[in-house]
C-alpha cells in the first residue's frame, strides 16, 4: 500500500527542489507500467500531491515551480505525441510498448534529462518476453542518457516479488 506514491514523493522532492533544466531536458522522471489502465490511475492519482504540495507551499509563502505530468500510451493522440521531443513534461507516465516507440523516434529527445526510472510492478513483466523487450528499451535509455549527465536510477515497485533474484536482476 502506497508504494507508487512514496517512489514519486522522492521524485517530486527532487523536481521541486532542484532548479528547472532547458526545455528538452525537462522530463526527469518516467515511470513505466505494464497496463494502460493502471498508468491512467497512476496520472489522477499524482495530480493530487500535486497540488497538496502546491497549496502547503503557498500556506507557507513559499513558490514552487509547476510540475508536470504527460501520458504517453497507445491511445495517445498524435499531436501530444509530436509535442513530447520539443515540450516533455517533468514526469512521462508510459507503458513499455510506448516507451519502445519513444526510444526508436525523434522524440527520445525529450527523454534526455530522465534522472529516474519507476518501473510499476515489475514482477509482472521480470523474466518474459515482454520483460526482455523492456530492458532494451531501459538499455537503449541508458545509453542515450550516457552523453547526457549518465543512466538512472531504476526503482522498481511491486507487492510480489517473486523470484527476487530474476527481479533484481532485471532492475539492475
Amino acid at each position: 500500500s502506497g508504494k507508487t506514491l512514496a517512489a514519486f514523493l522522492w521524485a517530486l522532492d527532487r523536481l521541486m527542489s532542484e532548479p528547472a533544466p532547458e526545455t528538452s531536458a525537462r522530463c526527469r522522471v518516467l515511470y513505466v507500467s505494464p497496463l494502460k489502465a493502471l498508468a491512467a490511475d497512476v496520472e489522477r492519482n499524482l495530480r493530487s500531491p500535486l497540488v497538496g504540495i502546491r497549496q502547503a507551499a503557498a500556506r507557507a509563502g513559499l513558490e514552487v515551480p509547476d510540475v508536470a505530468v504527460g501520458v504517453r500510451t497507445g491511445d495517445t493522440p498524435p499531436s501530444e505525441r509530436r509535442s513530447f521531443a520539443t515540450r516533455p513534461p517533468d514526469i512521462l507516465i508510459t507503458t513499455p510498448e510506448s516507451l519502445f516507440l519513444v526510444l526508436t523516434s525523434a522524440a527520445r529527445a525529450g527523454l534526455t534529462g530522465v534522472r529516474t526510472v519507476i518501473l510499476d510492478e515489475i514482477h509482472a513483466v521480470a523474466g518474459t518476453k515482454r520483460g526482455a523487450h523492456l530492458a532494451v528499451s531501459l538499455e537503449r535509455l541508458d545509453a542515450l542518457l550516457e552523453h547526457h549527465g549518465g543512466p538512472a536510477q531504476r526503482v522498481g515497485l511491486s507487492a510480489t516479488v517473486r523470484p527476487v533474484d530474476t527481479v533484481a536482476r532485471f532492475l539492475a
